[in-house]
């Protein structure tokens, strides 16, 4: 399932002390476009009947079972996109069709838009 790293955490974490999300979960989810793209996002809400409870890296989520196949392998992290700006990003697995491209040459792969999608805050 979805992995959670520590600096992640942490900031999420903090976030969750804020008294506008006393008693909420984080919850995470992933849709697929019709191209074929997945869109990732996530935000502290409550729990619904049908959600799945996970606790990753010390964090409770919450995910919907329509998320659960996109989320398979996706690394959460909070990294510095450039300097001062920091941002939650998900990183999808590693595919059979990157590794690939990658065997194949050193600027293989970079015109295919692959990396890690930013989440709307």
């Amino acid at each position: 399932m979805i992995k959670i790293t520590d600096a992640a955490a942490e900031q999420i974490r903090a976030v969750a002390n804020n008294p506008d999300v006393y008693g909420m979960v984080l919850r995470v989810a992933a849709y697929q476009e019709d191209d074929g793209s997945v869109n990732y996002a996530m935000g502290f809400d409550h729990e619904r009947e049908a959600d799945e409870q996970l606790i990753c890296n010390k964090v409770e989520i919450l995910i919907a079972s329509s998320s659960t196949p996109y989320l398979q392998g996706v690394t959460l992290d909070f990294v510095e996109m450039s300097p001062g700006d920091m941002r939650f990003i998900f990183i999808p697995p590693f595919s059979a069709e990157d590794e690939a491209d990658a065997e194949s040459g050193p600027d293989a792969g970079t015109e295919s838009g692959a990396g890690p999608e930013t989440a709307a805050e």
